[in-house]
């Protein structure tokens, strides 16, 4: 599949590292370094703009190794970008560690899957089917 991109980054296009990755890595594209302090939060701008088809979504989402070892995560996650949305793709980040972390341009800050997706349409009724696990809720299927 083909998506329309406009990079107004200093980095080059989102690619995927491997032939059975799932994501591509987001970087900051920032003029200055920003520092994220413990549990704060801020918008990181990447200088994409994507031109998605209907019945696709691209979801932002964390990267495993930087919340691993950093405490760093999409704060939304994961967050959507719409098809008819064509402003620039930014990313909610937080910092869940005790240190302060700096975010340097280029930095890999996300990762963005690009997912099909289905509209559903509501069918109104007044009641459902019966089912074994019924309206148990968190933690009610076994899970210790």
């Amino acid at each position: 599949m083909q998506i329309k991109i406009i990079n107004k980054s200093t980095h080059e296009l989102p690619n995927y590292e491997t032939i059975a990755s799932a994501g591509m890595d987001l970087r900051a594209n920032i003029t200055e370094p920003i520092t994220l302090n413990p549990l704060e939060r801020t918008i990181v701008k990447t200088g994409l703009f994507i031109e998605l088809p209907i019945g696709y979504e691209a979801q932002v989402r964390p990267r495993s190794g930087l919340a691993a070892k950093k405490g760093i995560t999409v704060l939304n996650s994961p967050g959507t970008v719409d098809a008819d949305y064509r402003g620039e793709i930014g990313v909610i980040l937080v910092n869940l560690s005790n240190e302060p972390f700096v975010i340097e341009n280029g930095e890999r800050i996300a990762q963005l899957v690009i997912a099909k997706h289905e509209r559903a349409e509501w069918q109104e009724v007044t009641e459902l089917s019966e089912t074994s696990r019924g309206e148990g809720g968190f933690g009610s299927t076994g899970v210790k």
